[in-house]
């Protein structure tokens, strides 16, 4: 019998030949794939352990107009986890809660709660010798980031201005909330190569430098700041007072030199701030400015050339009856009849509202608008408020009566400074800014010069005269000011607060050549009395003194000095011997 070696040869040439073409499909296949189309298998490889890791930028510098750090960035690690891969090592976990400073139970608690998930975070902002030492025990599943973390030196001195950051690094209040983009700056990529459980094997490259925030230069003076913070608290304490606010401008350049409010807040420990601490009030509480608005009224008394400052009012008996409503001067004046500086001088509702009638409240309202009242500043700080101003198709007598005298508009304390600061600058008025300015701003022709110069010489007179603001005079230099004492509106509902009262005072000097405007705000003070010339005209002293003299300002009220020939005919002072110390 004669074998041909299989029955069927020709199905084993057939299954031959079905193999040899499958290892020529897959050589051919692993030929196209190695050599013509090798970047397939490198992406995917790639997509499986290489990995982009964000580059933190630097936030920029915040600083004060003389480069004093108000906001500076240091690094922090930040530490997460992979509960998933973590479940692995439970054995590690307390040694992990002792070097986190957390307790073991709640660690473990955590990780068992979140052990389906592949991200945590254990803790943000360690030092980095912190973070190492954690990272050094090398627990399974734990890992660090590098990032950035915001410190204040100023602590609460500056928080209302500068603010703070979040935890990711993103402007939340002040400064740094309204020039986050400027300061943010942009993040960085680092190609690194991982392992499937997350592990780094290799740093490739960086792909992406990242770009430092930009530094920005306020216009404040930390000096300054400290002393108004200093002397504001201080004023708090003593008058028992609910909160107050403070603002130092120079009038020629429209910079904020200092704002600080009470009560404040630090912002390199928030785990106890409270809400209300960290309201700028400066610029964020509105409130009826009172008396301190009678230069405004009287500026606009002149402007209309029927008064100047020699004519007479009749303020007899202290009272004015407008239907129902009867206007009073708080305070005694100097007799029936008082001149325009008699009036600012002994803060007569009376006679300013007599000197209003003549005018028209349209004449009042035209130049309170034009020094920036009812106006929005342009700082675009957060929360800024713009208050109100009212303007009436016709005025009324009673309207007009209240305007002139503080009542029926509600201002900002940065508004009171910047109205004030235009009359201190000879009626012209610059815009406001936070930023430190090395161009002259554009000025503004808002009050005659004449006026403006005649109205600092009664102000002047409200301070200096026997029957003025004595609290706030400031020695060695002529300042001007008024005070001003306003009741508190009832939140909700028509009408006043029963005994809650706001003391007020605003001024500016020297007189030789006024350069820095003051506006100080005490609220709801509840020892010793509540007038502005009682409880902020101090602080306004004590405030200016300091402003002066450290920014080295001569002089202009020095007494004259003594002759030579009374120094030389003095008597020389005996010498006495013997004494015992």
């Amino acid at each position: 019998m004669k074998l041909d070696g299989a029955l069927f040869p020709w199905r084993f040439r057939l299954m031959v030949g079905l193999l040899l073409l499958l290892v020529a499909g897959i050589v051919a296949q692993i030929v196209y794939l190695q050599v013509i189309n090798r970047d397939f298998l490198i992406g995917q490889g790639d997509a499986r352990s290489m990995r982009h890791i964000p580059i933190p930028a630097h936030r920029g510098l915040i600083t004060d107009r003389n480069g004093e750090p108000l906001a500076v960035s240091t690094p922090v690690t930040t530490l997460w986890a992979n509960p998933k891969e973590m479940q692995l090592s439970k054995d590690k976990w307390p040694e992990l809660a002792r070097a986190l400073g957390q307790e073991p139970k709640a660690l473990a608690a955590r990780l068992e709660a979140q052990a389906s998930k592949e991200f945590i975070y254990l803790v943000r902002g360690l030092t980095p010798e912190q973070g190492a030492s954690v990272l050094d025990l090398k627990t399974p599943g734990v890992y660090g980031i590098e990032e950035f973390r915001r410190f204040y030196p100023a602590g609460d001195v500056t928080a209302h201005m500068v603010g703070f950051t979040d935890l990711d690094d993103h402007g939340r209040e002040g400064v740094e909330l309204a020039y986050d983009e400027w300061l943010a700056g942009v993040p960085g990529k680092r190609q690194v190569i991982k392992d499937r459980r997350g592990r780094l094997i290799k740093d490739v490259q960086v792909t992406k430098n990242a770009k430092a925030g930009k530094t920005l230069a306020l216009s404040i003076d930390l000096r300054l700041q400290y002393l108004a913070s200093r002397e504001l608290r201080n004023a708090i304490n003593e008058n028992e007072a609910k909160a107050g606010s403070m603002v130092i401008m120079d009038v020629k350049t429209g910079e904020v030199l200092a704002m600080v409010n009470q009560p404040t807040y630090n912002p390199n420990n928030r785990r106890t701030m409270l809400p209300a601490a960290m309201r700028n009030r400066a610029i964020i509480d509105v409130f009826e400015p009172g008396s301190t608005m009678k230069p405004i009224s009287m500026s606009a008394a002149l402007e209309t050339g029927r008064w100047k400052p020699t004519d007479k009012v009749d303020v007899y008996p202290g009272t004015l009856q407008i239907g129902r409503y009867t206007i009073k001067d708080v305070t005694k004046t100097e007799g029936p009849v008082l001149d325009l500086t008699g009036i600012l001088i002994n803060s007569s509702n009376v006679g300013m509202s007599k000197v209003a009638f003549d005018i028209g409240g349209e004449s009042i309202y035209r130049v309170m608008s034009a020094v920036g009242l009812g106006q929005y500043t342009g700082l675009g700080f957060p929360g800024e408020r713009v208050g109100n101003l009212p303007n009436h198709r016709e005025w009324r007598k009673a309207e007009t009566a209240t305007l002139s005298y503080g009542y029926g508009l509600s201002v900002t304390a940065l508004q009171l400074v910047h109205a004030y600061a235009a009359i201190a600058n000879n009626g012209r008025i610059v815009p406001l800014t936070i930023l430190k300015s090395d161009q002259p701003p554009t000025a503004a022709q808002v009050i005659p010069e004449k006026v403006a110069k005649t109205v600092q010489g009664m102000l002047q007179q409200v301070i200096e005269d026997t029957r003025g603001v004595y609290r706030a005079r400031v020695p060695s230099y002529h300042v001007a000011g008024k005070s001003g004492t306003a009741r508190k509106a009832t939140i909700g509902s028509r009408g006043y607060t029963e005994n809650a009262y706001r003391s007020l005072f605003a001024g500016f000097g020297p007189m030789s050549d006024p350069r820095y405007a003051i506006v100080v705000v005490i609220d709801e003070p509840s020892k010793g009395g509540y007038y502005g010339g009682l409880v902020s005209a101090p602080v306004f002293s004590k405030v200016m003194s300091g402003t002066l003299r450290l920014m080295n300002v001569q002089p202009d009220n020095l007494p004259p000095p003594v002759p030579q020939q009374q120094v030389n005919a003095a008597p020389a002072t005996p010498l006495i011997k013997g004494g015992r110390g």
